[in-house]
């Protein structure tokens, strides 16, 4: 669908219209970069101090988009309320609410539609102050997704499109039978509702939302427009106070002078991958990616693999992260992968007295809830090097992979960025992205291999190896004397 778009020097007359409160500062458009619509900033319009200026800006709460204030907004709105009940549990979640509220302004303010669909709101105005372009990689053409592959993000993307298409088929399945929207947005030749336009308002969401004290996950008019620093670059903190109304403060110990940028966090840990996955930029100064998150996978010749997936209530896979002087992981999905039969995991079938079966797990004889619980049951067991060892020799392929991945996909970025028409911005993003991951799985294959080498060295892990004739042992040996 069309849009429509203000600019932002529009702005004030939006704010005092809706008793939008600013102190000592103002949004001002930024200057495009390399053809980039770098979108706006809030700036000081003079000199700003804590202890004097500490309130930056009011949004009144009547303003700040949240799921209660999508679903009041409902009442009164026909159309509004004929999407959100159609759409079942999803348009009763925050995330789901919100983007039917955002399409409905959009549609709204649509010039090529003939009626007035929906009730005009602020909000109808304010979403014309968003950027044209924002750039999420959900947003990107072909060639600049195709700059992610081999990064933990080119599988994150992949799900997420695959996701945002099937709440978009959803969409279409619980609203073609409502007249108005069979008309403008799914008919052949009247309907203007496509896929990029579901993808632009989770954009516009995910890119802009704040987990606001007291509200939860909100769109806040305004406070949306400051930009992110993090650590001691961060000048402002948003808050909701006694009354609900969203508030802008100063940090203590913080001066501007006119002109200096008033920045947020949008998380001081978030890594690389998420950064661009959520907001479409890695800060100039972030010099490690901080984590990634890597997926695996029971192999399919374990014969309890549906057993131990039904039970793992854990995400398959590990997160790798930076700790400083070293890296360290997390994922407690591993040990089931690193444990079997023989080892003394066993599943059963229990019924109960209403006649319901369900799968039950134990260790040795002891009941095991989840893997959460099965590493501090293993860590207890006198062979407990030996599962570690497992552990951090599957860690340490699945790491090496993911290396062998950015190094196999070398020739297709090479490709790509001699193509003309392609996206620079995302296109050094995508390489910043390639470089810290890189670094941060290079650090973590090498303290694997310590680890490795260490565990090598267990009485214990030296007296099965000795005793085995298996495959297992066999392999291990290869790969440390090789």
């Amino acid at each position: 669908m069309k849009r429509q778009y203000i600019s932002v020097d529009v702005l004030p007359a939006w704010a005092k219209l809706n008793d939008v409160a600013f102190r000592g500062v103002q949004v001002k458009q930024q200057l495009v970069h390399q053809g980039m619509d770098k979108g706006s900033a809030v700036v000081a319009e003079r000199e700003l101090q804590t202890r004097d200026d500490s309130l930056l800006m009011i949004i009144p709460k009547e303003m700040i988009l949240s799921l209660d204030a999508v679903v009041e907004y409902g009442k009164s709105d026909k159309h509004l309320r004929e999407v959100l009940e159609a759409m079942g549990t999803f348009g009763r979640t925050a995330r789901g609410a919100i983007l039917i509220f955002l399409l409905m302004q959009i549609t709204n303010a649509c010039p090529d539609i003939p009626e007035r669909i929906g009730i005009s709101r602020p909000w109808t105005e304010y979403i014309k102050f968003l950027p044209s372009k924002i750039p999420l990689p959900t947003l990107w053409g072909d060639m600049e997704q195709d700059m992610l592959t081999g990064t933990s993000l080119a599988i994150a993307l992949h799900e997420k499109l695959n996701s945002l298409m099937s709440e978009y088929e959803m969409l279409k399945q619980g609203t073609v039978n409502i007249p108005w929207c069979k008309k403008y947005w799914w008919d052949e030749d009247t309907g203007l509702l496509l896929f990029d336009d579901w993808k632009l308002v989770d954009a516009m969401y995910r890119s802009r939302a704040l987990d606001l004290p007291r509200t939860g996950h909100a769109m806040v008019p305004c406070i949306d427009m400051a930009n992110h620093a993090s650590g001691d670059e961060t000048i402002a903190l948003y808050e909701t106070d006694d009354t609900g109304d969203g508030i802008l403060l100063l940090r203590d110990g913080k001066t501007l002078h006119k002109d200096d940028e008033v920045t947020i966090t949008y998380g001081d840990d978030k890594g690389a991958c998420e950064m661009v996955f959520s907001y479409g930029f890695i800060e100039s100064a972030m010099q490690t990616a901080k984590e990634m998150f890597l997926d695996l996978d029971i192999p399919d010749d374990d014969p309890l693999k549906r057993a131990k997936n039904a039970i793992a209530g854990a995400p398959p896979g590990f997160r790798v992260f930076d700790s400083g002087e070293s890296v360290d992981w997390e994922g407690p999905f591993v040990w089931l992968i690193c444990v079997n039969e023989e080892d003394g995991l066993q599943f059963g079938i229990l019924q109960s007295t209403d006649g319901e079966r369900e799968l039950e797990a134990t260790w040795k004889g002891d009941k095991l809830s989840d893997s959460f619980q099965l590493r501090d049951m293993i860590r207890q067991d006198s062979r407990w090097d030996i599962f570690k060892l497992r552990v951090i020799v599957t860690l340490q392929g699945r790491v090496e992979s993911q290396m062998a991945s950015i190094n196999a996909s070398e020739e297709v970025i090479q490709t790509v960025q001699q193509q003309a028409g392609i996206d620079h911005v995302a296109c050094d993003m995508a390489l910043k992205l390639r470089q810290l991951e890189w670094d941060l799985l290079s650090k973590a294959y090498l303290k694997f291999e310590v680890q490795k080498n260490e565990l090598l060295e267990s009485e214990t892990v030296r007296d099965y190896l000795a005793c085995s004739n298996t495959e297992e042992s066999t392999r291990l040996l290869e790969e440390d004397f090789s």
